[in-house]
């Protein structure tokens, strides 16, 4: 009796063993053949055009990004032309709290190194974890006749 079971045992392993070793055959003869890419001539002496360097460009930042939410910050904002900074030109920004607008003026215009500062005191109207950003544009620029609008601050109250 236990030759006949251990016979048995024998031919289930070896049954499963076949089944799990045609199961990882190779598929390479079932593949087909794929075709060859070919990339066009005229594709590579193409060129894609370089953009040009607006001659005015302005940005913004704040002095700390994640104040708490009754903190005062100072928003900076920085205009140049041709990376040479750019003074006299007057600067507004707006703050965007998660339920209205607030306009802040700045405290003169851009000095000679072309920054400009705006003060703003948070008490607590934005709430925490709640991002908020400031718009920050430059009018009246010493050879321009077109507002020149920055990339925006942000900051987080905590």
């Amino acid at each position: 009796m236990k030759t006949f079971r251990y016979i048995l045992f024998s031919a289930i392993l070896l049954s499963i063993g076949a089944v799990l070793l045609s199961a990882c055959g190779s598929t390479a003869s079932q593949a087909g053949i794929q075709p060859t890419a070919t990339v066009n001539q005229s594709f590579q002496s193409q060129q894609s055009p370089v953009p040009t360097v607006p001659p005015y460009r302005c940005g913004a930042w704040s002095s700390n990004n994640a104040p708490n939410s009754n903190a005062t910050i100072t928003i900076y904002a920085r205009i140049t032309k041709n990376i040479a900074p750019v003074s006299g030109a007057n600067a507004s920004a707006v703050v965007h709290f998660q339920g209205f607008d607030q306009p802040l003026q700045a405290q003169g215009a851009s000095d000679s190194g072309g920054y400009v500062t705006f003060t703003l005191q948070l008490q607590g109207r934005q709430p925490s974890q709640v991002p908020a950003t400031v718009d920050v544009t430059f009018s009246n620029v010493p050879g321009s006749n077109n507002p020149l609008r920055c990339t925006p601050a942000f900051f987080t109250p905590q």
